[in-house]
This record gives C-alpha cells, structure tokens and sequence, in this order.
C-alpha cells in the first residue's frame, strides 16, 4: 500500500494545483472523493479493465456517475488515468489530496483512543490541548478500546501520546526486565 500512496502523490499533487488555480478545492475535493469512491467498486473496476470500452468511454462513465460539474481538470486527470492503467489509485489520490487540504487550512487529523468514553467536555479539553500544541485546528476520530484499562492514546500524523494504563504498564514490564 506504501507503494501505491507514493505513485499518487504526484497525481494528487497536480489535482490538488489544479483546484487552487481554479479556486475551488473544496469543490475539487468533493468530486475527487466521489470519484475515488466510484472507483473503488468492485463493478466498475471490471469495466474500467475491459479492453473493449475505449478511456475515454470509461471516463465519461465515471464522471456520470460522479454527477454534474466534474472540473474539466479532474475529468482530464481522470482521463490520464484510466488510459495508463491507473484508475485503481483514485481512492489514495483522494486521500493525498484531503491532507493537502488540511495543510492548506491548517487543519491536522488526530486520532484518539480511550479507553472509556469521552464526555463532550473531555474531548473539547483535549482538541483545544492538542490545537495549542500543534498551532492548528484539530480534527479528532474518537475511538474506544477497552484493553487500554484507562487513559487513552493520543495520534496526530507520527505523533503518539501513549497515555494509558496499559501502555505505562508495558513500559514498566520493559523496565524490569532489562
């Protein structure tokens, strides 16, 4: 999969200039998500690898699902791809893409694992913990595992904040064997 995210990068990275010239990356944005998620089924992963159906038949179907108003820039990348055999990265150019958006507004994407449900309070006290450390606005996926006994794991990009019971047990079982 590392393979695949870095063939994309550059894709998304013309996708993503082409939405800033055009001032519409959140409209960009929408249509690439859509598009990557057409792609991503199993129906029209068979018809886009039918030598049979011309590109440009393939990516006139996909831009018709899509709906009105693909960009004629993203219609074009789309284009590009299915006629290089590539189609199949459409859902890693849409995620390359989101986190250039998110870079572009200063926005970074955390995770945060608990070990017991957050209240509202608890979870706005760590984004607003987190966008301090980070000088950004953060986005948080909450997650609740139980194994984690209390506290919680704290995620942004490469980042890990290992602040559960189970992570400072492991930490001391480490300790006393060495």
């Amino acid at each position: 999969m590392a393979e695949l995210t870095t063939v994309a990068r550059p894709y998304a990275e013309a996708v993503f200039r082409s939405a800033v010239d055009a001032n519409d990356v959140a409209g960009f944005g929408a249509k690439l998500k859509s598009l990557g998620a057409i792609a991503a089924n199993p129906q029209m992963a068979s018809l886009v690898g039918n030598p049979n159906v011309s590109a440009a038949e393939k990516a006139n179907l996909m831009s018709s699902v899509a709906g009105d108003n693909v960009p004629v820039a993203l219609a074009n990348a789309v284009l590009l791809l299915i006629g290089n055999g590539k189609a199949s990265l459409l859902p890693f150019i849409t995620e390359h893409f989101e986190r250039l958006q998110r870079e572009r507004d200063g926005v970074v994407k955390a995770t945060i694992t608990s070990a017991f449900p957050m209240s509202d309070a608890d979870k706005a006290g760590m984004l607003d913990a987190l966008a301090k450390k980070y000088g950004k606005r953060v986005e948080a996926v909450v997650i609740v595992d139980e194994s984690l006994i209390g506290g919680a794991r704290v995620q942004v990009g490469d980042d890990v904040v290992h602040a559960s019971v189970r992570d400072t047990l492991n930490k001391m079982a480490q300790a006393l064997v060495q």
